[in-house]
């Protein structure tokens, strides 16, 4: 859905974990020939440099001082973003469980988010991006020209998150347990906890499909566009 329109929209998708946020950001930023802003990828990131450094979790001054040394660059592929930790390709690493729910717990400290923000904001800035995360229409981009909260059945998103991580058996119920307490800490932060924003269009992908979720997010971009 290339767009022929000289504005370039700043669009802004947030959401819990498994309810499609990433997915559906790729596919959305390959068809309007954007680029796709991962903020989980870029927490992830930090994360996997606070566990190689041996850092607590819950050091928040070590951590900011940490991240304000760092250099934390995504480029787009046709397939997905390579994410560069200090210019090590570190993809894959940050895509696995510990490092994940290590992001979670960095995530919570105002002093790490506010930096990734001003690094973010300086990422979308031209517009031209989709960026997907737990806070972007409220806190990043509140001035989003799109803003979707996607969701869906916790019970629903536990199951598209084992068959991403194509986990099965004993482990099964630890990884779904994590993204339950997940869940818990992203709602319940006191800073940026996970919400629609006021002006969000809200979209259940508890029983539609990908292709759905986007042909309805593709329709409310061209009513901006036209409308513009």
């Amino acid at each position: 859905m290339p767009t022929s329109h000289n504005r370039k929209l700043i669009i802004a998708i947030d959401g819990p974990a498994g309810a499609g946020k990433s997915t559906i950001a790729s596919r959305l930023a390959r068809s309007l020939g954007y680029v796709n802003l991962e903020s989980g990828a870029m927490y992830r990131a930090l994360a996997l440099k606070a566990i190689e450094h041996d850092l607590a979790l819950d050091d928040e001054a070590a951590l900011v001082k940490l991240a304000q040394h760092s250099r934390i660059t995504l480029e787009p592929t046709r397939a997905a973003n390579r994410v560069l930790l200090d210019e090590r390709d570190v993809s894959q690493r940050v895509r696995e469980a510990d490092v994940t729910d290590a992001a979670s717990k960095v995530s919570v400290h105002p002093g790490v988010r506010e930096w990734m923000v001003a690094r973010q904001r300086e990422l979308g800035a031209g517009g031209g991006v989709v960026m997907e995360g737990r806070d972007i229409g409220t806190k990043v981009f509140p001035d989003a020209d799109l803003k979707v909260f996607l969701d869906a059945h916790p019970d629903v998103r536990e199951k598209r998150r084992l068959l991403q991580q194509q986990i099965s058996g004993p482990l099964a119920e630890q990884v779904a347990a994590e993204l339950r307490q997940r869940d818990q800490r992203d709602r319940t932060r006191a800073n940026s906890p996970l919400a629609p924003a006021s002006d969000a269009m809200i979209l259940d992908s508890t029983d539609v499909g990908e292709d759905e979720v986007l042909a309805r997010i593709e329709r409310a971009i061209q009513e901006k566009l036209s409308a513009s």
